[in-house]
């Protein structure tokens, strides 16, 4: 999670990753950040995230998409 953390702090350092929960449905996070993590999380989890588990519940908060972490992790 601190991984994870970190990628998103790089992304907007002003934001409370561990708070927040509307990182999507606020506008914290757009479509170029959301690519930008998808291509982070590949690099740094060794996950591939598919295009349908692309929707904002999976990106609306750290933990959520932590979970989409460990859970396509599991899926290997």
């Amino acid at each position: 999670m601190e991984t994870l953390l970190q990628i998103l702090k790089d992304l907007h350092p002003d934001v409370d990753f561990e708070t927040c929960d509307t990182l999507v449905d606020s506008g914290i996070l757009d479509s170029f950040d959301i690519i930008t993590l998808i291509a982070e999380i590949s690099s740094e989890f060794d996950v591939n995230i598919p295009a349908e588990e692309i929707m904002p519940d999976n990106f609306n908060s750290a933990e959520a998409l932590y979970a989409l972490i460990k859970r396509l992790s599991d899926e290997d």
